[in-house]
Order: structure tokens, then sequence, then C-alpha cells
């Protein structure tokens, strides 16, 4: 299996797209694969059905998240240093959700839809009279920004560089968004730091400048929220804060933006579903979101650890072993999905694996993540009679996040 181990593990193999046929031949023929590290890990078993996924997260007992979620190996100084919410497992987990979830229940993103839609005409307003841009940058990019500025209570003049700051942590792999990539320089001095990244120190910083603003006056804002305690008394301390507000900056607004692009990419591809678009009612556009999150996978994976000796499919996994979900194809499942190498914006049921549903690690902003895509694909029809692509896309380099840095795109104004 060496072959498609250097495949599926390779940041380059995804700057060409995602590796679907190594991933159906490992469904079909070592479901749960050992799997190599070219750049010297230890190695892991790659979990590839979508019922394996589904079990594996579901059993936290036996495949754990504290000891990270990332293919690299961390030793206990660089664990409890960069732990965040996703390297938590219960009761830890449960805590620290509690205090942080009460801004992104289904109940409390509803009330967002006005603003979501405001933020959004307000992008595409700005772009009124030009038909040839650049999707990503003008638009998948700057509704997310805008809005994770909005919910944090925080300046416009910072959100570009706040987010080029994301963009250095999630893009480790990419020399563009990076002068630290991991597989490509040193990063030893930062092992201590999100992503093996200078960067944290930033966001760190500009974090713990919010908080203090906030303790002095508070606002109606997610910053606020979180620093109150809860009914029984209980909050965070600045480091779990930091990390919490350093992990909306990067996660919150990169898989909401290239998910948002790939729905481009099919508007593009199938101009009679986008013109469609405006008759759809508010049911039929959430189908059609939760069919551009399968398709778009845009978190390609996460990892677990053994805790116990078990088995699956036949496979002795090991205490200490490391575990990769590739959620990526598990979406692809041929014994899930019906065709699922066909988009169906009709798709009924589709239970795919975007957010890391059906486990407790649900992503916090998944609420909020499908109101976004379904809103600004609501004022994309609304304001353009059709959509193209006019280029070949530029994709991010990475075997964690699916994504596509360039699309440019020929719009037709109504």
């Amino acid at each position: 299996m060496t072959d498609v181990s250097q495949i599926i593990t390779s940041h380059d193999t995804y700057v060409e797209g995602v590796p679907h046929d190594a991933f159906a031949a490992l469904r079909r023929d070592q479901p749960v694969a050992w799997t190599t590290e070219a750049d010297g890990g230890r190695g892991f078993w790659s979990i590839t059905k979508y019922e394996d996924i589904l079990y594996v997260s579901r059993h936290a007992d036996l495949f754990s998240s504290r000891f990270g979620i990332r293919m690299e190996d961390m030793d206990e100084e660089e664990t409890e240093a960069r732990r965040t919410l996703m390297e938590m497992d219960s009761p830890e987990h449960t805590r620290l959700r509690r205090l942080v979830a009460r801004p992104f229940t289904p109940r409390a993103v509803a009330d967002y839809e006005g603003v979501v839609r405001e933020l959004a005409a307000e992008v595409l307003g700005e772009l009124r009279g030009r038909e040839e841009f650049d999707f990503v940058k003008l638009v998948a990019r700057e509704l997310p920004m805008k809005m994770l500025g909005r919910l944090m209570g925080l300046p416009n003049e910072d959100l570009d560089w706040l987010v080029s700051r994301g963009d250095a942590l999630i893009g480790n792999t990419d020399p563009e968004f990076t002068d630290y990539v991991v597989d490509q320089t040193d990063t030893s001095a930062y092992r201590l730091l999100p992503f093996r990244s200078p960067v944290a120190l930033e966001l760190f910083e500009y974090a713990q400048r919010a908080l203090d603003e906030r303790r002095l006056a508070p606002t109606h804002d997610i910053i606020t929220a979180i620093l109150q305690p809860n009914a029984e008394g209980d909050a965070l301390d600045d480091v779990a804060l930091k990390n919490f507000f350093t992990l909306m900056v990067a996660a919150g607004n990169d898989t909401t933006r290239y998910t948002m692009v790939s729905g481009a990419r099919l508007f593009s591809e199938y101009p009679e579903l986008f013109s469609a678009l405006p008759s759809m009612d508010v049911a039929a556009m959430k189908t059609l979101v939760d069919e551009v999150l399968r398709w778009s996978s845009t978190t390609m994976h996460f990892r677990r650890t053994v805790t116990s000796d078990t088995e699956l499919r036949g496979q002795t996994l090991r205490a200490g072993d490391k575990v990769v979900l590739w959620y990526v194809s598990g979406n692809f499942d041929e014994d899930q999905f019906v065709d699922p190498y066909r988009f169906d914006p009709s798709r009924t049921p589709n239970d795919h694996l975007a957010f890391g549903l059906h486990s407790a690690h649900l992503c916090l902003g998944a609420h909020l993540a499908r109101l976004e895509l379904r809103v600004m694909f609501e004022e994309m029809a609304r304001s353009w009679s059709r959509l193209e692509v006019l280029g070949p896309e530029e994709r991010l380099r990475s075997n964690f996040i699916s994504g596509v840095k360039r699309l440019p795109v020929h719009v037709t104004w109504r």
C-alpha cells in the first residue's frame, strides 16, 4: 500500500484535486489500511468506509481526541500547550463546549439571518458592474470574514489581517500562505503553538487585547458572552479563551469559504440549477446546501488515537496507534450514498460527514455555516442570472483542507 499511502498523504497530491480513485480503491480492498508517512512519522490506520468512520467517531472511549486531531505526532508538552475544544474528550470536552456553545445554538443562529443577508447583499453590491473577478477573494472570503467581525465585535479595519493570519495557520502547508511551511522548513521552535506557527502568537496577543477590552466595557458580542461564567459559576481561563479565539478566526472562516467556492463551481457546471435557485423554497435550499457540503468535503480528515487494543474489520489496532478518519472518502462511499459521484441537489437522505456530524465533536459553527451558504447562494441567484468559471482553479496545497485559492469567474447581472 506504499503507493496509495504516498498519494493520500502528500500535500502536493491535492493541488491537482482530491484522489478519489485512491480512496475508492482503499474502500474496496483495504478499508482499514496501514498508511506510511513520507515525513518520517510513525504511520497510522486510514479509515475510509462511512460505517467505520461513524463507529470510531461514536466510541471516544476507544478512539480519543485528546492526543491530537492532525496526522502529526506530538509529545505530551506539545499536546497540552496546543489543546483546543477539538483535542478533548468528555467530560472536559462537554464542560468547555457548554461554556462556548450558547451563541451557536440553532435558535441563536436563526436570529442571525437578517445580518447574514445584509452582509451578503453588501458583498455583492460592492461588485455591481464588474463581470469578471476572482470569486474566492471578492465573494467567498468576504462574507465569512464580515460575519466573523460582526459576531465578535471586531473593527472592520482588522478583519483582513485577522483572516490572513487564519489562512497562515490552516494553510500551514502552502507556501503562498506562510513562510513556515511545516514539511519544508524547521518549525520545531514553534512546536508549542497551534499549527506550529509563530502566527499564533500574533493572534494570542490580539485576543488578549480584545478580552481585556470586553472586561472593561462589555458589549453584545461573542467575546463578551464567552467571558461570562455559567449558572454554576464555571468560566474559561485566558489560555482556553485565546485558543478558542484562534480557532474561531482560523476554522470559522476557511471552511465556509472553500465550501462556498465549491458551490460556485457547481453552479457553473449546472447553469440550469443556478437558474432554478430563485424559485426554490427554504427546505429545497437547505437540501442543496447539504449536498454541496457532502460534495466539497472541505475538512478531509481528523485523527483519533487508540486507547486500548481493539479490532476493526479484522485488523488489530494497538493502544497508541493513530487512526485517521477520511471524511472525504466516507462522503463518497458507495454503500452509503446512491451514485455518490453524481451531484444531486435534491439528495435525501444525506447524512454526510461534514462538520463531524453524528459525534460529540459536531462543529460548533455548523448551523452558522449552513446559514451563510444558503443566504449567499440565494443572494447570488438574485443578483446574477449566470455564473461561469473562466479558467483553471488554483488549489490549496494541503491533505487536510480541500480548498480553492483562486477561481476566476464571469457573471451576468440581472
